[in-house]
């Protein structure tokens, strides 16, 4: 991989597992030092800062809930601490968990919220006070096998059936698929490129 991220720092939220470890890896693999966040798998996150060891790269891991703003305001702190400097920010930190309409609780929908949505917001918050131009994308993953889905059955039955039969490409993704768009939006190859949501489902809108 070329190493167009050589001297960027990058944090990665949620990256313990999935997308988000393997986002971490190929940004490293990119050149980039990462911030490997993690909220409850210590062994996960150690395990991705190993692999990116390994491979000649640099990554700490870093325990932080994103949820809450002062942990936050910790993990950035940490991340400068560590590398001197946070250019890459990639929100990756997400939970789903699926119920039926009766079985939605309060609790269950701000499990959902504080993590998915106002965590996001955060640590952007946290990111866009710094003095410089910051560009903001989105990449949209279409049905993506990771410990997630395989954990939730999802990665089998009859809803990755139906994801198969109506997507273009004819089958679901990998986590290698979407890590790639999103080193790509995080280089200075995609410097004219902001406010984009980036459809990366094999064709399925």
């Amino acid at each position: 991989m070329t190493k167009n991220l050589e001297g960027k720092v990058a944090l990665v939220t949620g990256a313990s597992k999935g997308i988000g470890a393997e986002i971490a890896r190929q940004l490293a693999a990119a050149g980039a030092s990462v911030a490997v966040n993690y909220s409850s798998s210590k062994e996960g996150a150690d395990r991705v800062v190993a692999e990116i060891a390994v491979n000649g790269g640099k990554a700490v891991a870093i325990r932080a809930n994103v949820t809450n703003p002062a942990e936050v305001q910790g993990l950035i702190a940490a991340t400068k601490k560590a590398f001197g400097a946070l250019d890459i920010l990639v929100n990756n930190a997400g939970i789903y968990e699926f119920s039926p309409l009766d079985g939605i609780t309060p609790e269950h929908f701000h499990r959902h919220f504080d993590l998915n949505v106002l965590g996001l917001l955060l640590v952007s918050l946290a990111k866009e006070l710094a003095p410089r131009k910051i560009r903001v994308n989105a990449v949209n993953p279409g049905m993506i096998v990771t410990e997630g889905m395989q954990s939730a059955g999802l990665d089998k039955g009859a809803m990755r059936d139906w994801i198969e039969a109506t997507t273009p490409l004819a089958r679901v993704g990998t986590v290698q698929e979407i890590a790639g768009p999103v080193v790509f939006l995080a280089s200075d190859e995609a410097s004219y490129i902001t406010g984009e949501t980036l459809q990366v489902t094999g064709g399925l809108t």
